[in-house]
């Protein structure tokens, strides 16, 4: 039942493509979710995300789903996390990407997900990454919260880093969150050989790329069809 599913970009809501995976199908669940902190008010929140997270108009598409606020994005989170533990196999790796506003709200998620909350590994952006005002320390870094899905049982390869440093390539970022490629290779290291890694917003496909890269089967979920469109084409071109 997995395999129709598989090495595809699905157009759709993560619950309802996730609620159609089979139970302890799939290796690793690894996602960058809208982070939903960008404002402090409801009228900031509710700007589109061009505007709230570029400093110059890039041309590329606004995404949906990052007005909530925190109750609302905790909620929700527990919510895809639960259907993530429920398609992962005993042992499988979840991680996901957070900024610092959410970090602790995230780490909780996880646990209320049913996912066993192992760690924190900062990803560093280097010096260029957008700058605060004077008196501030440098926001260069975002975070992957991980766990697992019960035991921990290892793979052959690793440790791995506790951390990352990867810059963000103006000619590998497609979406106005993008993450290197390179980035996804690397934290790709927790599926196996042939393994099937979902990622339920899939955005321009970065994961899914990665994943063919590296030999892994993929499952990409994402809900608007500018994405999915911009998704294919990469994975076409690879």
């Amino acid at each position: 039942m997995i395999e129709q599913y598989m090495n595809r970009i699905i157009e759709g809501d993560c619950l309802d493509v996730m609620g159609k995976l089979p139970d302890n199908s799939v290796d690793a669940v690894i996602t960058d979710p809208p982070y939903c902190s960008g404002g402090r008010s409801i009228n900031s929140k509710q700007q589109i995300t061009s505007r709230k997270y570029e400093n110059d108009p890039s041309g590329r598409p606004d995404f949906v789903g990052d007005g909530k606020d925190g109750h609302s994005w905790a909620r929700w989170c527990a919510m895809w996390i639960a259907e993530s533990c429920r398609i992962l196999k005993p042992s499988g790796y979840f991680l996901m990407f957070s900024d610092w506003r959410q970090l602790p709200t995230a780490a909780d998620a996880i646990q209320i997900g049913g996912i066993m909350w192992r760690g924190i590994i900062p990803w560093n952006k280097g010096n260029g990454a957008r700058a605060p005002h004077k008196g501030y320390f440098r926001h260069q870094c975002e975070y992957i919260v991980w766990g697992t899905k019960g035991q921990c049982v290892g793979q052959p390869s690793g440790p791995w880093p506790g951390c990352y440093e990867h810059h963000v390539l103006q000619s590998d970022k497609y979406h106005i969150a993008g993450k290197p490629t390179a980035l996804m290779e690397d934290l790709l290291a927790v599926v196996p050989d042939g393994g099937i890694v979902v990622d339920p917003f899939a955005g321009s496909g970065t994961t899914c790329v990665a994943a063919k890269h590296k030999g892994r089967n993929f499952i990409g979920i994402e809900k608007m069809p500018e994405y999915c469109k911009i998704a294919e084409d990469r994975l076409a071109r690879e």
